[in-house]
């Protein structure tokens, strides 16, 4: 392996390698640095070219990131915290240019990993790279020899591998946190209808599959999503016609999870096509990089929202920049007779870039002290790997996992900030939320909340935001959904593939809707109804005859009707018992009928407030047997009357025998009796109870008494039924009779009143189960009483009370002997 990697050196020297070792400091233990300082775009390149970097622009950013590293190390080699007592740290910088310089870094340094050759393996880690495109083949490589490697810049989520990366490190924070920080601003804004870019790298394509795989989770629609490539005369249309798709899906707010140079080179075509008053998240790695807020006509795009990595004070390092070129204060960038002779700076690139004085902006401070913690990192773990605890370190030969074991533990505190390396090598860092401002052209942001990964928590202070319309700045919160949330009492439903686009269905009737987001309505319980489009349910009004109702009193007044007259013609009738009228009537047997009717006028309380047991079993029964005796004695009468007048002549003994024998009384007994075990055993096998209609009516509960209307309460008005028949057929026939014993008219009345009630009652009760028709119960059944009593009772009243000249012997035998001369 060995020999190999040193072939592979040998043939990658021929590339100017000499120009690539750029700064260095000698030391008992050696840092590996590697900073862009230099930008060098080979990768389109179909060969692993390695270019030289010096061609390249100068990259500032990359300049202060190895001033930060000089700055740890002179800090901890001059003892300020005796972090490493009698130990010197020394380091080798690379300019990782470029993917192919990144990976001879690497190569240059396994290969000293090699006694064999004979080089120095005093190298204990590689502080960097910069980018995750430039980390993934060093992490490999490095990893299979333990060797550690702490990042300050790579930030995707797959080098938290540690079954593929167990050496890598980071001091930034994984995409995967930043995703999360990405989608928790999103859903406090209530931007769901959303495009997504990412750049054509690792670090963004990796962020924009995590992010869209993580968006429907929490209800985030991705109306269109493109990859950014780098600005070739090839890929020019591709980006325009990127501009123009997301102009077509009418979304309001573009994720951008993109590296820095790659979107730079795609604003201008945003700028170009004229969007305007659109919200942009950015990363934490172009949202505050000069490279792309130095565009021109930036400032036209909206609203920037991006996610930075907290800010932490890192007072000294800039005088420490300042005074790494003495007397750079007065002397120009173009003044050659500047007397250079600082002994740390042996690269012509270095001293002109510090010569140039560039400003420390706060991206740049950010990722510096991501590097100064970094190198405090490797010390704390040299502390532990060299027993430095008792005041003296030994300076015995470092192995590579032994420095790995102890950067898994380190744990310490840095400018008042608490840092350690979680199980994948990251580090606990949250983020701030920061916003573009732009007063009168110039550039500046501000730090508008934070983010923090572990607990998860998003602060966000949305009045500090300046939204950016498309003419003005304006202070409403802009929206960027599909369809609107739906109102209160209305669901959605879905119209499309995405499930943020969606029609308002209005909630149906007993249902409600009082949150928005949902495609069902939620049921009203039982007891509770609403509405079409109701946002909550209310009580459902329970349907009864209270005793203190408007309509129960007009009915109980009828009620007292009915037992006035039932009870003052039972007694007219008892105090007349002896007259023919009486006598005529049926005599006796006409007190049983008005007592009869009276409890069956009775029965009509068991309908008032609520069913109870009782009242459910007593309501039907009370009613059918009291009327059915009733009926048996209208019955027997009728049969009498035919019996003397029509059949005399055909059976001239029947009536006699019949009555002679109790007849009359047995009849009225018989069908009583039966009526009374029908009903009992009705009250037995299928007894009624009260109960709660709730499927009648939507608003209501009808509180009755169950099976009204069943068979068994059918059979048990059969025998009243065919009573009622029987007696009217009776009475038709003596329709002819002597007119103080025809009763057929007034019978046949009171039966017809009689049907028409209850006929009228089942009607409504089909229809309805509301508290009229409760009421026309109670009306079918005082009805039926006072139609028997007014059709059979009131005109024989009538004669006691008005016409006494007619309930006389003689008037009665004058009535017969007229009706047998006319049958002569």
């Amino acid at each position: 392996m060995g020999k190999m990697l040193a072939w592979f050196v040998f043939s990658l020297s021929i590339l100017n390698f000499s120009d690539s070792t750029g700064l260095n400091l000698q030391g008992d233990y050696i840092l590996s640095g590697w900073f862009p300082l230099h930008n060098s775009d080979s990768t389109m390149s179909s060969t692993p070219y390695l270019t030289d970097c010096k061609q390249g622009a100068i990259n500032k950013h990359g300049y202060h990131l190895v001033q930060a590293l000089r700055y740890a190390v002179e800090e901890l080699n001059n003892n300020t915290q005796d972090l490493l007592p009698g130990v010197t740290l020394g380091y080798q910088t690379y300019d990782l240019c470029s993917l192919p310089a990144s990976n001879l870094a690497t190569l240059q340094l396994l290969a000293q990993q090699d006694n064999t050759l004979g080089m120095d393996s005093r190298t204990v880690a590689v502080i960097g790279p910069d980018s995750s495109s430039n980390s993934f083949t060093p992490a490999s490589a490095l990893g299979a020899f333990l060797i550690p490697q702490i990042s300050y810049e790579a930030s995707n989520e797959l080098l938290s591998n540690k079954m593929l990366y167990p050496s890598f490190f980071r001091t930034i924070p994984s995409d995967k946190n930043q995703v999360d920080a990405m989608i928790q601003i999103l859903s406090r804004f209530n931007w769901t209808w959303i495009a997504l870019l990412g750049s054509d790298n690792s670090y963004g394509l990796q962020g924009m599959q995590t992010l869209s795989q993580q968006a429907s989770l929490h209800n985030l629609c991705i109306a269109y999503q493109g990859v950014i490539p780098g600005v070739t005369d090839k890929t020019t249309p591709y980006i325009r016609d990127m501009v123009k798709n997301i102009i077509k899906t009418k979304v309001n707010t573009i994720v951008v999870f993109s590296s820095k140079r790659r979107a730079a080179g795609f604003f201008p075509f945003v700028i170009e096509q004229n969007v305007t008053g659109k919200v942009w998240i950015g990363t934490e790695d172009w949202s505050v990089a000069s490279i792309v807020r130095s565009i021109p006509g930036i400032s036209s795009i909206g609203t920037v929202l991006g996610v930075s990595v907290k800010y932490t004070e890192f007072s000294g390092f800039e005088d420490f920049e300042r005074l790494s070129v003495p007397g750079l204060k007065d002397v120009g960038p173009s003044n050659s007779q500047f007397n250079f002779n600082v002994p740390c700076l042996q690269n012509t690139d270095l001293y002109e870039m510090a010569t140039k004085g560039f400003s420390l902006e706060q991206y740049d401070i950010v990722s510096s002290f991501n590097v100064y913690k970094a190198v405090y990192a490797v010390a704390h773990g040299l502390h532990k790997t060299l027993n430095c605890d008792s005041g003296e370190c030994l300076k015995s030969k470092v192995e590579k996992w032994q420095l790995l074991q102890q950067l898994r533990l380190v744990r310490f505190s840095i400018r008042n900030t608490s840092f350690y390396f979680d199980k994948n090598g990251d580090p606990p860092t949250g983020y701030d939320i920061v916003t573009w401002v732009w007063t009168n052209g110039q550039w500046s942001f501000k730090v508008v909340g934070s983010y923090s990964p572990d607990p998860t928590d998003l602060q966000l202070d949305a009045s500090q935001i300046q939204w950016t319309g498309q003419m003005s700045p304006v202070t409403k919160i802009p929206e960027s959904l599909c369809s609107p949330e739906c109102p209160y009492g209305h669901r959605k439903l879905q119209t499309g593939q995405h499930k943020c686009c969606f029609d308002c269905m209005a909630c149906p009737a007993s249902t409600f809707l009082n949150k928005t987001g949902y495609t069902s309505c939620q049921p009203c319980i039982l007891d509770e109804w609403s509405e079409p489009e109701s946002e909550a349910c209310q009580k459902r009004t329970e349907l009864y005859l209270s005793w203190d109702a408007p309509l129960s009193k007009a009915l109980l007044t009828y009620l007292a009707v009915t037992l006035f007259l039932t009870l003052s013609t039972a007694l007219i009738f008892l105090f007349n018992l002896s007259t023919p009228v009486v006598k005529s009537a049926g005599g006796k047997t006409c007190l049983l009928m008005l007592a009869s009717l009276t409890v069956a006028s009775f029965s009509t309380l068991c309908h008032f407030s609520r069913p109870s047991r009782i009242g459910c079993l007593l309501k039907q029964p009370l009613f059918v047997i009291s009327f059915t005796a009733c009926l048996a004695c209208v019955t027997v009468r009728s049969f009498q009357v035919v019996c003397i007048f029509k059949w005399s002549s055909k059976l001239p003994r029947f009536y006699d025998t019949w009555a002679k024998n109790r007849g009359p009384e047995m009849f009225i007994l018989f069908t009583s009796v039966v009526e009374f075990f029908i009903s009992v055993l009705r009250m037995v096998l299928d007894p009624p109870f009260p109960s709660q209609d709730h499927d009648f009516y939507f608003h209501s509960i009808v509180l009755e008494c169950s099976k009204t209307v069943s068979f068994a309460a059918f059979v048990e008005l059969i025998l009243v039924c065919v009573l009622s028949l029987f007696s009217f057929c009776l009475s038709y026939m003596g329709k002819d009779l002597p007119a103080n014993y025809s009763e057929a008219k007034c019978i046949a009345f009171s039966q017809m009143i009689y049907m028409i009630s209850w006929i009228t009652f089942f009607t409504a009760y089909c229809v309805s189960r509301g508290s009229f028709t409760m009421a026309l119960h109670v009306c079918a059944i005082l009805s039926s009483v006072l139609g028997i009593l007014g059709g059979y009772f009131l005109p024989k009243v009538y004669i006691i009370l008005i016409k006494p000249q007619m309930n006389t012997t003689a008037h009665f035998q004058n009535c017969i002997q007229m009706y047998t001369m006319s049958k002569q």
